[in-house]
């Protein structure tokens, strides 16, 4: 499929609502409505060859869920349901949030669980984020000094959020959708 398929996890509604920003910012021409993964089948991804996929932060580093103590089914759930199918040749983008004052000493680390499952069933991961202008002890989520994707902190830096995502999608954008790219 030519679109971005976006996919989000989320409790409260953060994740959704920036979900939202992020395909009001790219547009109906480059992506579809975002979907929440409770409501998702791996198929529903796997048609994608561009994916954002979005989560919350939840316990030390959980991914989202029934047993991290969400409502609702999320990722936790979600990622069992991908065994026998690979995202090899697939790009996909990050994007996590997190409170980086009261929780310092692990903030946005969920996002590194989405990192590992995604590229473990082989898919092309784009969009580090650099960890400057956040105020926090440590973060899973950085590898080689840089967060894995995005990362939001929607309780301390939300007036931060639009202009991250607009630099952010500026620059995945053509790393996801670069037959689109060239053509443009």
């Amino acid at each position: 499929m030519s679109k971005i398929g976006i996919f989000f996890g989320t409790d409260t509604g953060s994740t959704r609502l920036v979900a939202k920003k992020i395909y009001s910012l790219l547009g109906e021409e480059l992506a579809d409505k975002p979907k929440n993964i409770n409501r998702a089948s791996p198929e529903d991804l796997l048609k994608y060859d561009a994916l954002i996929l979005g989560t919350p932060s939840y316990g030390i580093g959980d991914l989202p869920g029934l047993a991290a103590g969400c409502q609702e089914r999320s990722w936790h759930e979600f990622v069992g349901l991908l065994d026998g199918h690979g995202f090899a040749g697939k790009r996909v983008a990050l994007f996590g949030l997190g409170h980086q004052e009261r929780y310092a000493s692990r903030f946005a680390s969920s996002l590194i669980q989405l990192y590992r499952v995604f590229y473990g069933y082989g898919a092309d991961i784009v969009g580090r984020w650099s960890s400057e202008g956040y105020r926090f002890e440590h973060s899973d989520a950085i590898v080689d000094g840089e967060f894995v994707g995005l990362v939001l902190d929607q309780r301390t830096q939300a007036h931060l959020t639009d202009e991250r995502l607009r630099v952010w999608l500026a620059q995945i954008t053509p790393q996801l959708l670069p037959v689109m790219a060239e053509a443009a």
